[in-house]
């Protein structure tokens, strides 16, 4: 009998964890998800190893000094680590350096997987992303926060942006 009540009791206990929580009723106004659209995304040759590459790392942690997808990534460890696998290039995991072993171009030259750079610390080549076409790039923002897509006409991202580069001729 007395394993019988035990028994009971255990499956009370499972039944109990296995419900759902009642939902909380929230009365604040709805944010619609900030979403931009990747159709019409095109490149071939290399450009397009790099754009598969990151897209395949939107919505992974950032990690400051992260230098692969299983610990997180940080904006240089997430273009070195791309380049490293999509082309074969090895690149340094620090912008200001990755600018250095990079050739600028012209805006207006932009190809999809050239790296743009950034002044968001006050100091150049501070923040970088990869161009990804259509006056988008991918970036791994900050601490707290996903690798993503961004617009270069963001009034925030336009007023910081130091140019594009690139490994190729």
């Amino acid at each position: 009998m007395k394993k019988l009540g035990l028994c009971a009791l255990m499956a009370l206990m499972l039944a109990a964890c296995s419900s759902q929580p009642p939902r909380k009723v929230s009365h604040a106004k709805p944010r619609a998800p900030r979403t931009i659209a990747l159709s019409g995304l095109k490149a071939d040759g290399a450009g397009r190893e790099i754009l598969m590459y990151t897209l395949g790392l939107l919505d992974l942690d950032y990690k400051f000094g992260g230098s692969n997808p299983d610990a997180g990534l940080d904006c240089s460890g997430m273009v070195s680590y791309i380049y490293q696998n999509a082309v074969g290039v090895k690149l340094p995991h620090n912008a200001a350096q990755i600018a250095s072993v990079t050739r600028p171009i012209d805006s207006n030259q932009m190809r999809v997987g050239d790296p743009v750079f950034f002044n968001t610390l006050n100091r150049s080549y501070s923040h970088m992303g990869i161009y990804i076409g259509d006056g988008k790039f991918v970036h791994a923002p900050h601490t707290n926060s996903t690798i993503r897509v961004e617009r270069l006409d963001n009034s925030y991202f336009a007023a910081r942006f130091e140019g594009a580069r690139t490994i190729f001729n």
